[in-house]
């Protein structure tokens, strides 16, 4: 498939300890402890578990992460989705059923009128 990124998947039954890092998106079915550091997205399972400090420019998360998350783009937490731990992104979306546990900060710019006063 010519111009299609390229997706690696951690499939059910794995466990990797330690940091990853890459620039393609990258798919956890199975279970990550340590550091993650991708340069585009990255999806985590409904079975999936990352226990790690997360950064990537988008995350979707359907299982489980433990751990502080840092995105330049979009968090979404789908409602199966279980997080414990703080989240930086420009925009987080928490779906309806979605068990969060930490804090949500946004680099949200206000208008020059509400900075004004």
């Amino acid at each position: 498939m010519a111009g299609a990124s390229s997706v690696g998947v951690i499939g059910k039954g794995i466990t990797i300890r330690g940091s990853l890092s890459g620039g393609g998106d990258l798919v956890i079915e199975g279970q990550v402890e340590g550091q993650v550091a991708l340069k585009n997205h990255l999806t985590i399972e409904s079975g999936g578990r990352v226990q790690a400090t997360v950064k990537a420019a988008d995350l979707t998360v359907h299982g489980t992460a433990e751990g502080d998350i840092e995105a330049s783009g979009r968090v979404h937490l789908s409602s199966t989705a279980r997080v414990s731990g703080d989240v930086k992104a420009a925009q987080v979306v928490l779906e309806d059923g979605a068990v969060f546990n930490g804090t949500i900060e946004m680099d949200v710019k206000l208008p020059d009128v509400l900075q004004e006063r």
